[in-house]
């Protein structure tokens, strides 16, 4: 009777430790890349307002990433509406509908975003 209640506890013991190893595996982040934000770019049709090196509708995205960098302002921060844009305010309210596309995104794919935009910087 004993060894039967060690083996079943040696059982539960280890059972449980192979959940909590999953469990740590299935939380581990994402990471933002400019690969990921390409994508994000594409599915999104953000290349209908921005193009790498021309102003179509909205900035394009080498002036959006220099002005950024130079400014040490955060594309993230503006994508969540939780920053004034510094790029073209007076087209802000023309580009709000589509941030509700990106304050959906989670903060790995708004990052990846952010990497792909300041990629274009000369």
């Amino acid at each position: 009777m004993k060894k039967t209640l060690i083996i079943f506890m040696f059982l539960l013991l280890f059972s449980c430790k192979k959940q909590e190893t999953k469990q740590s595996e299935s939380e581990i982040p994402e990471i933002a890349s400019v690969e990921k934000g390409l994508i994000l770019f594409q599915e999104n049709n953000c290349a209908a307002c921005h193009q790498p090196d021309q102003k179509v509708i909205g900035p394009s995205m080498q002036e959006i990433a220099t002005i950024y960098k130079k400014e040490n302002g955060s594309i993230v921060s503006f994508l969540k509406e939780e920053a004034d844009p510094i790029v073209d305010p007076k087209m802000y309210e023309s580009m709000k509908i589509n941030l509700q596309i990106t304050k959906n995104m989670s903060d790995e794919e708004l990052e990846s975003l952010e990497l792909y935009f300041l990629s274009h910087s000369k």
